[in-house]
């Protein structure tokens, strides 16, 4: 048997906006792969109502980054350190650009305080 050492950690993130035709509330998917294995994924509707797409996929995003923090620290508290960056796919180019861009923008001013968390991940380089 050979020990596999590969534990790069990899994050998929979807949302699908206002679907919901009772309450337009969108629904946050993701799943989170460790060393190409699937271990943690995650269907749920969000519990607000969001005003665009890319405030729903960032939304998204931000449970999904919750999600690969807490995978990186338990493989660490066990032993698996990894070397690389964690990588987060979305599907949404302007969720990426609130997540990458240091600028406060006008646009995303109704988000809550919460969901920058994702930004400060990102600008500190760990996704």
């Amino acid at each position: 048997m050979t020990r596999n050492v590969y534990i790069d950690i990899i994050g998929y993130t979807d949302s699908d906006w206002a679907r919901n035709a009772l309450d337009r509330r969108s629904t946050t998917r993701y799943c989170m792969l460790v060393g190409g294995n699937l271990v943690s994924w995650k269907s749920k509707k969000q519990q607000v109502v969001t005003r665009s797409s890319a405030e729903a996929e960032y939304r998204a995003m931000t449970s999904a980054s919750c999600e690969l923090i807490w995978a990186n620290n338990l493989l660490a508290d066990v032993g698996f350190v990894s070397h690389t960056l964690m990588i987060l796919f979305c599907d949404n180019q302007a969720a990426m650009h609130i997540a990458s861009n240091p600028v406060f923008h006008e646009g995303t001013k109704h988000l809550k305080v919460d969901c920058h968390y994702i930004r400060q991940q990102f600008q500190a380089k760990l996704i």
